[in-house]
């Protein structure tokens, strides 16, 4: 396979923007693609590189496809059909997805690739918004090892740490994992710092304190001095946090699985949902604890 050079990037959002930049800042021709045009030519004017109205003019001639949208529907969007990125790749080409989705539409999605003679990645990511301006991603992986391996050039231009974990849908339930364990966290995040409040202490101290020992976490490091402050207007979205969990979800069901906590969780976000809170960062669970501040 030949060495990936020019790429189209699917989806500029608060992740995919940055991530096109690093790959274009990276030396790699970069070719983008965005429902709102004008939010493409903005990332020209910043970056450079080119911008297409259709995923599939961005797909023409691309080494490598790259993708960043919404949810499933939306990855079939700008795959599928006469105007879709398959339509305008070229056999030996490769797909990466980095949405978060379900671990059905990765395996949908591989097939479709073998059908064209096309490698695919699905490749969810964590780190947030940060670590997508950072290029700090943690990348999950899954699909067939030379795919992969064609891909980590890529990698090394957004992230830090990436691997394959498996075949088609590796990375998407790799990725189910990550979530669900960051709802539990953060839910007794939340009751701990709250209980620090009502009690008295100072919660920074509390925080220095606990960082030092086994409670310490990403996110008592990031999200307990801003829960403490009640500041939730960055980061992850609760709208996003339920999609996921509803993958996550719905794939526990699949295999038999019981998930108190996640399931529980999931009911206080849609909570937090019906308050309008939707595009609060996923720490605003607080919330549902109170408004009292430090």
């Amino acid at each position: 396979m030949k060495p990936i050079k020019t790429v189209a990037f699917l989806g500029l959002g608060v992740m995919g923007y940055p991530m096109a930049g690093h790959l274009q800042r990276a030396g790699f021709d970069v070719c983008v693609y965005n429902r709102t045009a004008t939010k493409a030519e903005q990332w020209q004017q910043e970056y450079g590189g080119r911008w297409a109205e259709t995923p599939k003019e961005a797909a023409e001639g691309a080494d490598a496809v790259l993708m960043c949208v919404g949810n499933d529907d939306d990855v079939r969007s700008v795959v599928f059909g006469d105007t879709g990125a398959l339509a305008g790749m070229a056999a030996g080409s490769l797909l990466v997805d980095h949405t978060t989705t379900s671990a059905d539409l990765a395996r949908e999605l591989d097939a479709a690739c073998r059908e064209h003679q096309v490698g695919f990645v699905d490749a969810p990511v964590s780190g947030g918004q940060a670590g997508a301006e950072n290029a700090k991603l943690t990348i999950m992986c899954g699909g067939e090892t030379t795919d992969f391996d064609r891909a980590v050039p890529l990698f090394e231009a957004m992230g830090h740490r990436w691997r394959r974990l498996g075949p088609a849908g590796s990375g998407q339930l790799c990725k189910m994992v990550n979530q669900v364990c960051i709802a539990g966290l953060l839910q007794g995040l939340s009751e701990g710092i709250r209980l620090a409040q009502v009690s008295g202490l100072d919660v920074a101290e509390v925080v220095d304190v606990l960082g030092g020992g086994a409670a310490q976490s990403w996110q008592m490091d990031n999200r307990a001095l801003t829960m403490a402050e009640d500041k939730f207007d960055f980061g992850f979205a609760i709208d996003w946090m339920r999609k996921d969990l509803e993958y996550a979800l719905a794939e526990a069901k699949r295999v038999g699985l019981d998930m108190p906590v996640a399931d529980l969780v999931n009911g206080f976000y849609r909570e937090l949902q019906d308050q309008g809170m939707n595009r609060c960062d996923t720490s605003v669970l607080i919330r549902r604890l109170g408004t009292r501040k430090a």
